[in-house]
């Protein structure tokens, strides 16, 4: 196969909807670009919200993107645990929803530094072999930490059964993994903010065309603004 196209060079703001998963959403536009394309951190299938696609020249600019915090919208449904944490797992766990004191005691502990075992339904290699793939056949094993920052963790709404939360987190940090330690798993999750871009600029896959690629310099310039504004604040 001959190497993809380095043009057109850009970063595109995609909403991806719930279903496919996020290299299927490369892969459209890729189709649509002819171009070399990837990703600076992709979403569960379930999940919805900002994608970043980098396309031609773009590419090179993964290791400025992937480190970005994000920013999510979940739905946590504290009645059960699912073996995945979503709600395309088996229900392992049914319990109590607490109280709005206890919520809140629980959600204390999940701010700052935190270190929460990695999902089994992730992509992390254990012995050289995808976890997910582990989890299918049904293989247990002792999934290792991992050290992230959960920056903000706030109540947008909370039913008694249901608690919607508005985080904003350091990368690599699995929601699910959050959900999991408040006691139920994630119903919903649409992430809403990559570092500086936000969702309300992205499009559909469907609605996507090469003209609405982020130019490089202006990507990069977003990026060092941000990080400028974060050192002064």
């Amino acid at each position: 196969m001959p190497p993809r196209a380095l043009d057109p060079a850009g970063v595109a703001l995609v909403d991806k909807p719930a279903g496919p998963s996020s290299f299927a959403v490369v892969s459209q536009i890729r189709r649509l670009t002819g171009a070399r394309t990837g990703h600076a951190g992709t979403l569960d299938p379930f999940a919805t919200g900002l994608l970043l696609i980098l396309s031609g020249r773009a590419t090179k600019l993964a290791p400025q993107l992937v480190g970005l915090d994000k920013r999510y919208l979940t739905e946590v449904d504290l009645r059960a645990r699912t073996s995945t944490g979503d709600p395309e797992g088996d229900v392992v766990e049914t319990l109590e929803p607490p109280d709005e004191r206890e919520l809140e005691r629980r959600l204390a502990t999940l701010r700052g530094e935190i270190e929460l075992p990695i999902p089994a339904a992730s992509a992390v290699k254990i012995g050289g072999v995808r976890a997910y793939a582990l989890a299918r056949r049904g293989i247990e094993v002792e999934m290792p930490l991992r050290r992230t920052t959960v920056y903000a963790l706030d109540v947008v709404a909370y039913n008694g059964a249901t608690v919607t939360l508005d985080l904003r987190v350091g990368s690599g940090t699995y929601v699910r993994a959050i959900a999991h330690a408040l006691g139920g798993h994630c119903r919903t999750l649409r992430r809403t903010a990559v570092g500086p871009f936000e969702i309300a600029e992205a499009v559909t896959p469907d609605a996507f065309e090469p003209r609405l690629l982020l130019a490089e310099a202006d990507v990069l310039a977003r990026v060092e603004r941000s990080r400028a504004a974060e050192g002064e604040a």
